[in-house]
């Protein structure tokens, strides 16, 4: 099954500083284009840091220890100021990949890499959340045709899907109780899935048989 990737998310024009952009260049160009933070590059576009508001807060605030590791002579720079090494996260990844990411940093944006680690983009949590934005139509008919018919080789005719605002219910039958965890699985992972409420049930149990096989094996004789 096809799933959104980063690259279809992200931003690729980007607003982005090196390390010696002075610091009130930085805060001009996050009032300017109203974001909150710029990926830092060095001289072959890679992120080596990334200046939120926060950094240069707590460098206003004076708090060295935040990010500022500069010398204390002469004004400071991007380079001083940052938080580094960057957060960042690659093109191809999936955009579930990057939702865990900034939910475990508790960040706000990501700068976007290609495989040499060079700046292509940038996505904010704005954007993913567009994912859920999905019609009822479309996530139904992934369902249906991906799910059902392409992966588990179910009928659609078999089981019955609904989806409301995002939310998917699933009726009827499918031929091995093995699939019934598959096709959970699976529905709760298609963008744009918010949940899943499953009252499918199984015309035969291939568990018991698999359990079986699987206790003759580990028998010692």
């Amino acid at each position: 099954m096809k799933r959104i990737k980063v690259a279809d998310l992200m931003t690729d024009e980007v607003v982005s500083v090196a390390p010696v952009t002075a610091f009130k260049d930085v805060a001009k160009l996050l009032a300017q284009y109203d974001i909150s933070g710029v990926p830092v590059l060095d001289d072959e576009d890679r992120v080596v840091g990334v200046v939120s508001q926060t950094d240069l807060l707590a460098h206003t605030a004076g708090d060295r220890s935040a990010g500022w590791n500069g010398s204390g002579t002469g004004p400071p720079t991007a380079g001083d100021v940052m938080s580094a090494p960057a957060v960042t996260v690659h093109a191809e990844e999936t955009v579930a990949d990057a939702a865990r990411l900034m939910t475990r940093r508790s960040i706000e944006r990501l700068p976007v890499v290609d495989v040499e680690d060079r700046l292509v983009g940038i996505v904010t949590r704005r954007d993913l959340l567009r994912t859920f934005l999905r019609p009822d139509s479309e996530i139904r008919r992934r369902v249906t045709d991906e799910v059902l018919v392409e992966v588990l080789g179910v009928p659609a005719d078999d089981v019955e899907v609904h989806v409301v605002d995002g939310i998917v219910t699933l009726d009827g039958g499918v031929e091995r109780r093995s699939q019934l965890a598959a096709l959970l699985s699976l529905v709760e992972h298609l963008d744009g899935v918010v949940a899943v409420a499953s009252r499918v049930t199984a015309r035969t149990d291939d568990t018991a048989t698999a359990h079986a096989g699987r206790a003759r094996r580990a028998m010692p004789w």
